[in-house]
């Protein structure tokens, strides 16, 4: 496939993917803003202007007959005894209630904690969803729904009903953003699950608001784990994290929205979707979610202290670079904790654990799924193993491996041997 420059994307399993929210400046624009360039487009977080109404018409065709100059009538088929053919209509019944484990059990249990977020921007606004984590109105999103954000955050209950909000603290690099609203209480907070639970082919619920339809609830199937996401932040910086994909259909709108299990639990948050490109900005069954198990962590530090936390390991590398075959260390930071562990330069990693490594980017995105004080298994490409503790720093900037805490724009992944996406030494 290609990535958003044009140029080949990368190995098979990596999603170069961009957010499924939307931005639409003000004036001058479409509804929904001019056609995106590359064949990745915004997914999740959708900048919005003042919403348009989807209207379906149903058009039905009648035939008039003509008959012997008669003029124009309107018949009814007749059946061979002469009689008119008679609808049928079933009667009316109350509806049941949503059964348990099903995906209407789902949606109902929910909808009610799923949250629709609207943002102001310099130029326009931007649009997204959410989920409610207090009975008093934290909510979790994506960072990229509120980044940016230059005056009024509105969000809007399952209700309708609409209550500012202000940010509570963000985590660029896992791309996620705690919320707090005003002057609310009673809310129905959503049920956490285990993302480390789920087996691929398990069937999922997506609820969010794509295009603006809020409320909307689409199904389908846990795809695949261990994906390599790579984003662009709001500040041109890359953003690479290990997401979970699936095939329920995401869009422009749906960022920082539940992906759920058929018990209502939230086992992701909605972020990416890989596009066809060629303009078009809608799903093609390739969507990403951040595990839940990894975005609790990270929204509970930020409700504990406003701040999240990385782990740190402490190499550099190039994550434009590789054969496929692993991530090759540039550099090892003194005193980190892969200094400890006994990495050197020219070391190359080709599995965290369990978990496959192709090149940095994954690199980067496996170390970033666990939590700081983590202990992980590293194998070398010469078949050696080595334990390494991880260390921690605040989630302060994206970790790419043009710098652990840069948020210098364009290039992410483009500085041979440079960067240090773990932390170590910022």
């Amino acid at each position: 496939m290609d990535d958003e420059h044009g140029g080949q994307g990368r190995h098979p399993g990596t999603a170069t993917s961009m957010h499924p929210g939307s931005s639409q400046p003000a004036g001058g624009h479409p509804p929904y803003g001019p056609p995106p360039q590359g064949p990745y487009a915004p997914a999740p977080e959708r900048r919005r202007q003042p919403r348009m109404l989807a209207t379906v018409t149903v058009a039905a065709v009648v035939s008039a007959l003509v008959g012997g100059g008669a003029g124009v009538g309107a018949y009814a088929l007749l059946d061979d005894d002469g009689t008119g053919t008679q609808l049928v209509t079933a009667p009316s019944t109350p509806a049941a209630a949503a059964e348990p484990g099903t995906v209407a059990g789902a949606a109902a249990i929910a909808t009610p904690s799923t949250v629709d977020i609207q943002v102001t921007l310099a130029q326009g606004s931007a649009e997204g969803s959410g989920v409610v984590l207090s009975a008093d109105g934290a909510v979790l999103t994506n960072n990229h729904v509120v980044a940016g954000s230059t005056g009024e955050i509105t969000v809007t209950l399952a209700d309708g009903s609409e209550h500012p909000a202000t940010v509570v603290g963000a985590a660029p690099s896992y791309d996620l953003a705690v919320l707090q609203m005003q002057g609310v209480s009673g809310l129905t907070p959503a049920v956490l699950g285990n993302s480390a639970d789920l087996q691929v082919g398990q069937q999922v619920v997506a609820i969010g608001s794509p295009r603006g339809l809020t409320g909307t609830v689409t199904t389908g199937i846990v795809s695949a784990f261990d994906r390599t996401v790579t984003v662009q932040g709001e500040d041109g910086s890359a953003v690479v994290y290990n997401g979970l994909q699936t095939d329920a259909p995401i869009n422009q709108g749906n960022s920082g929205g539940p992906l759920v299990d058929l018990q209502g639990r939230v086992v992701g948050i909605n972020s990416a979707i890989e596009t066809a490109g060629g303009g078009s900005s809608g799903s093609i069954g390739l969507g990403f979610a951040i595990p839940v198990d990894q975005a609790e962590r990270v929204a509970q530090e930020i409700l504990d202290s406003g701040t999240a936390s990385k782990p740190v390991l402490g190499v550099q590398g190039n994550a434009a670079a590789g054969t496929g075959e692993g991530a090759q260390i540039g550099a090892v930071t003194e005193g980190s904790p892969a200094a400890s562990a006994g990495l050197v330069a020219g070391d190359v990693v080709t599995r965290v654990d369990d978990s496959r490594v192709q090149d940095f980017a994954d690199l980067i995105a496996r170390i970033g799924s666990y939590a700081p004080g983590d202990d992980v298994t590293l194998t070398l490409g010469d078949g050696r193993t080595v334990e390494v503790t991880l260390g921690s720093i605040p989630d302060e900037a994206a970790s790419t491996s043009s710098g652990g805490q840069t948020r210098q724009p364009p290039n992410p992944f483009g500085i041979p041997g440079g960067g240090n996406p773990f932390g170590g030494g910022n």
